[in-house]
């Protein structure tokens, strides 16, 4: 994605019992290194985020965070609650809360749903893609040379 684009991204966190703490604690790092990459300061790009695990909790909606420090601060501090992976149930969230104008959705810009799973849906013939978005998301970090050899045993 070109620099100058505009865009709003809502990372999907799976937090089930089979993600184990230790690989959810690696993926709160990843992402808070990430962000930390990412041009928020600007405006030009917004980012939420959402966990899910047997429900769905909203870590932070799109508006909620103009500079880095304090959308780090927020990724540090989201909880592993385990549970069932409702992969479906987390998408549709997104679709229908997240990327509203409420939660901070711009109309007119661009919009990423990042979903960070190890891809085992409680309902397989509901979320197919997220099968199709992790493959995708794990060929576009390594091509990016984002991910750490460690890093792949969450994706």
């Amino acid at each position: 994605m070109p620099k100058d684009c505009d865009v709003d991204i809502v990372f999907v966190v799976d937090e089930s019992g089979s993600i184990t703490l230790a690989n959810f604690n690696l993926t709160k790092s990843f992402l808070s290194h990430l962000v930390g990459r990412l041009d928020i300061e600007s405006g030009r790009t917004r980012v939420g985020l959402v966990t899910f695990a047997s429900g769905v909790g909203t870590g932070f909606n799109l508006s909620d965070f103009q500079t880095i420090a304090p959308m780090k601060s927020a990724i540090s501090s989201l909880s592993y609650s385990q549970g069932g992976t409702n992969t479906d149930r987390a998408l549709a969230y997104v679709r229908t809360t997240m990327l509203t104008p409420a939660a901070g959705d711009r109309t007119n810009v661009s919009n990423v749903v990042v979903v960070v799973t190890d891809g085992h849906s409680e309902n397989s013939d509901y979320t197919l893609v997220c099968k199709k978005i992790k493959c995708f998301a794990r060929y576009l970090l390594h091509s990016k040379g984002i991910i750490r050899s460690d890093i792949s045993a969450v994706l």
